[in-house]
C-alpha cells in the first residue's frame, strides 16, 4: 500500500473538531472522525479497520477533505426522484399530529396513520401513503 502523499494545513485538526461538534448526520460524523484520525497522524489501515471503513473509501474522504475542507466530507446530491416529503411538510404533520383529530372530521379520538394522510392531502395536496407517514412520525417522535 502507498503512503499518502497529503499535507494538511495547520488549521485542519482544529477546522475537523469544530465540524464534528457542529455535524449531526451520523455518516458524516464517522467521516469526520476517520479524517480526524489521519490528520492526527494514524496510518490509514488502522483507522480503516478500526471504524470499519473500505480502506479505500476512507482515502477518498481524505483526499476529498485535502481538497474541498470539511465540505469535501458532506453528502453529494443523488439523482432520481426528489424526496416527497419535505422539511415543511413534515412540520406541518407534526402539528397536524398535535391537534384533536375530531377537529378534523376523524372518525375516532385518536389518529391512525390513514387519517393523517388524508387530513394532509387534503389540506396540502400531497398524497402520501399511510407507510410514509408512520415513517416521518418514527423519525421525529
Amino acid at each position: 500500500m502507498r503512503t499518502l502523499q497529503l499535507h494538511f494545513s495547520d488549521n485542519a485538526l482544529p477546522t475537523l473538531n469544530t465540524f464534528l461538534q457542529q455535524t449531526k448526520e451520523a455518516r458524516v460524523f464517522r467521516r469526520a472522525q476517520a479524517v480526524r484520525d489521519i490528520v492526527t497522524g494514524q496510518r490509514l489501515q488502522t483507522v480503516s479497520d478500526t471504524l470499519h471503513f473500505t480502506y479505500s473509501a476512507l482515502r477518498k474522504w481524505v483526499y476529498r477533505f485535502a481538497n474541498q475542507g470539511p465540505q469535501g466530507l458532506l453528502d453529494r446530491p443523488r439523482s432520481g426522484r426528489p424526496p416527497k416529503v419535505t422539511c415543511e411538510l413534515e412540520m406541518h404533520l407534526n402539528r397536524l399530529v398535535d391537534q384533536d383529530p375530531l377537529q378534523h372530521g376523524a372518525i375516532s379520538s385518536q389518529w391512525s396513520c390513514r387519517e393523517l394522510a388524508t387530513v394532509l392531502a387534503r389540506e396540502t395536496g400531497v398524497q402520501l401513503g399511510r407507510e410514509s407517514v408512520r415513517g416521518v412520525l418514527k423519525k421525529t417522535r
